[in-house]
């Protein structure tokens, strides 16, 4: 414990000296991370230290007593004084094994999430676009800034695809636990008898990776440029500024064109690629060692059914962790906190549990 504590405690100095170099201050991209891991490391790294002062406290008054063992009352009063001060120590210790248990790398950085309809046709697209304006609502109340990415459109008028990234602090700790398939329980629009249709859609939640934190060769890269085209295949665009990235050597491929510009569907098409390898990446080295793992609600797959949406009821059941809340209406509008919370207090039990 003590190892990864100073770790982070030489980096928190680090990135102090970082942020006052005129080099990255000029870097807007750069002092910006920084600053941002900065935050992420300030509450730990700021318990440590009251830790190590309690320690050193508890040194220097020991000392005293030694040498000062013939003062009666010096040595009752210091001895309270130690006391209090054990107590303030062994406090600091739990709070930084609290914090340890909830500590993630990839905790405060941003996402990009990918919404896929899967079974159910039309219907499915429709869903897959009420979980895009959920998630859309649900970043404007923590105060996150949502950006279109790439999207394909139904004829429904819903979303085949949609792909977006979500930029704030503390997004990827709440928002990791929505990778999995949703499924919603529902009549269609459509449907004339009244009957209750099945649907699901995909969610895969991703945290974003910076150009220092993966390379990427040229050459391995397969750029297509085309006309962009909206629901039903027709062009909306005179101009080929869609961009199609093929990486070949792990064949993920990345569409964007959203955008009039060439170069930022490139761009944004890039941010997305680089987050599927890494994820591939890791998914690749979690499945090596899923069989120790004890710690994770729910398996982690992606096929994994997480929750289900059911409408006749107003229900909505999270089946990880057994929860079901009657406020189906409430959560489709963005009121996710209260699921979210659960997930993250059932995520810290299942840890300290590992732990003892």
């Amino acid at each position: 414990m003590f190892e990864a504590l100073e770790t982070r405690l030489r980096r928190y100095e680090e990135l102090e000296r970082l942020i006052t170099d005129p080099k990255v201050i000029s870097d807007t991209s750069a002092y910006q991370r920084n600053t941002k891991e900065l935050a992420s490391l300030r509450n730990i790294v700021s318990k440590y230290r009251e830790y190590l002062k309690a320690q050193s406290d508890i040194g220097e008054l020991e000392d005293l007593l030694k040498k000062k063992s013939n003062d009666t009352e010096f040595s009752e009063l210091a001895k309270e004084e130690l006391v209090a001060l054990k107590k303030r120590k062994a406090n600091f210790e739990k709070d930084i094994e609290d914090l340890l248990l909830e500590d993630d790398p990839d905790a405060d950085k941003n996402i990009i999430v990918e919404i896929r309809a899967g079974t159910g046709g039309q219907e499915a697209s429709l869903f897959a676009a009420d979980l895009f304006r959920m998630y859309s609502r649900y970043a404007a109340s923590q105060g996150w800034k949502v950006e279109m990415l790439s999207s394909s459109l139904s004829e429904a008028s819903g979303f085949k695809e949609v792909v977006f990234g979500v930029d704030g602090n503390g997004v990827y700790r709440k928002m990791k636990f929505e990778s999995g398939v949703h499924r919603v329980q529902r009549v269609p629009a459509t449907e004339a008898s009244g009957r209750i249709h099945t649907s699901t859609v995909s969610v895969a939640v991703l945290p974003e990776v910076e150009d220092v934190d993966i390379k990427i060769d040229a050459k391995d890269l397969k750029v297509d440029v085309f006309r962009s085209s909206g629901a039903g295949g027709q062009s909306v665009n005179t101009a080929d500024s869609a961009v199609r990235i093929t990486h070949i050597p792990t064949g993920i491929v990345v569409q964007c064109q959203d955008e009039r510009s060439q170069l930022k569907n490139k761009n944004k098409a890039m941010k997305v690629l680089r987050a599927r390898i890494m994820d591939k990446a890791e998914t690749e080295r979690q499945q090596k060692i899923a069989k120790d793992r004890k710690t994770q609600i729910g398996t982690g797959e992606r096929s994994e059914k997480i929750r289900t949406y059911n409408y006749p009821d107003r229900r909505i059941t999270d089946h990880r962790i057994g929860l079901t809340v009657h406020n189906l209406e409430g959560v489709l509008e963005g009121d996710l906190e209260e699921i979210i919370m659960e997930l993250m207090k059932q995520e810290k039990d299942l840890k300290l549990k590992e732990a003892k």
